[in-house]
């Protein structure tokens, strides 16, 4: 296929970049070219197209809010006067007129959807968890080709449209994480700070691993030490292989991100999970179908240091097959090869 088939990453988090590698790797080199904000030097190699910043203040996280007081209600984020967005825009359709790819696919931004599809180029939408039924999601799916869900359609909530999951394609599995192969240890626990935030101070990471001498406490991501370091607690920060640690984990900790939940998955490690606020419920509608599945314990708050060993009983406690289920080692070839097909499908029927 010569017209190659871009790939949006949103920049909140990890997650998106890391399902657009995942997907990219297992398509033919050059199938994939990934666009977005601080892409450069972080494809491995992919063909990418470097966006400017869309936020209001660069030092800001990213609310998906634009502060403007009228916005259609086909947009969520839509600032007036702001030289990053000007300019991303027309970046992007210089680059559609250029390469003028086969399919775009969207992971994740209701506004580069409407902006392809001006630019005469079909979409595939990427459908995160949550129930998402405003009015700019629902003409996003609308105007997709298809709709493709990086979960087990039994993760979907259950309130999602009926129509809205017919368009669908899921496919679980789109991670790398499960080609390693740890060492893993049962009393090693791993606390997975992505991001977009973490769940806990210093000072509490600090009194669970007191409150749980025999085990191992690693913490990878962003957050602040404790004032007193216990000898069973570890801060690596920020690392480029979480992949092995989670793999190499007795159990699991945190958020309820679609990068960490497939990862999780992915290895079947023991998971307590502590969804975060996010719009649309994404995280707690996810959770609260782990919870369901008996795929995860869950807890809103971080609890209290006289829980953890409980908590760390009840997760060694959990199935594996409960978590076998929802993963497909094949995901990210399958949605690649489903990608690949749906633009040569729309290249076949594309006017003269």
């Amino acid at each position: 296929m010569k017209q190659p088939i871009g790939y949006y990453v949103h920049h909140h988090g990890d997650g998106h970049r890391q399902r657009a590698l995942a997907i990219a790797g297992a398509a033919p080199p050059g199938t994939f070219t990934l666009i977005g904000t601080g892409l450069a030097g972080r494809t491995e190699g992919l063909d990418c197209l470097d966006l400017p910043d869309d936020r209001l203040r660069a030092d800001a996280q990213f609310q998906g809010l634009d502060e403007a007081r009228h916005r259609p209600n086909a947009l969520h984020y839509a600032p007036n006067h702001h030289a990053g967005v000007r300019k991303r825009v027309a970046m992007l359709t210089e680059w559609i007129e250029r390469e003028q790819p086969a399919l775009m696919v969207i992971d994740l931004s209701v506004e580069i959807a409407m902006l392809a599809r001006l630019a005469a180029t079909p979409t595939v939408y990427v459908r995160l968890g949550g129930l998402r039924e405003d009015a700019a999601h629902l003409e996003a799916f609308r105007g997709a080709k298809a709709l493709l869900a990086p979960f087990h359609p039994d993760l979907d909530d259950l309130e999602t449209a009926n129509w809205v999951r017919a368009r669908t394609q899921f496919y679980p599995g789109l991670t790398r994480v499960g080609q390693v192969r740890g060492d893993e240890r049962r009393d090693n626990i791993l606390v997975v700070n992505g991001l977009g935030g973490s769940s806990a101070t210093g000072e509490e990471l600090a009194d669970a691993a007191r409150a749980t001498p025999s085990s191992s406490w690693r913490v990878i991501g962003p957050g602040s030490p404790p004032a007193a370091m216990p000898n069973n607690l570890t801060l690596l920060g920020w690392v480029e292989d979480a992949a092995a640690e989670i793999a190499a984990a007795g159990i699991v900790v945190g958020a309820a991100g679609d990068g960490l939940v497939t990862a999780v998955i992915a290895t079947s490690r023991p998971f307590i999970c502590l969804p975060q606020q996010r719009p649309f419920d994404e995280q707690v509608s996810k959770a609260r179908r782990l919870a369901a599945l008996g795929a995860a314990i869950v807890v809103d708050d971080w609890p209290t240091a006289s829980k953890w060993p409980a908590l760390l009983a009840s997760a060694s406690a959990l199935k594996p097959d409960s978590l076998t289920r929802l993963h497909d080692a094949k995901g990210a070839r399958r949605a690649a090869e489903f990608l690949i097909a749906t633009a040569q499908e729309g290249l076949l029927h594309a006017p003269d």
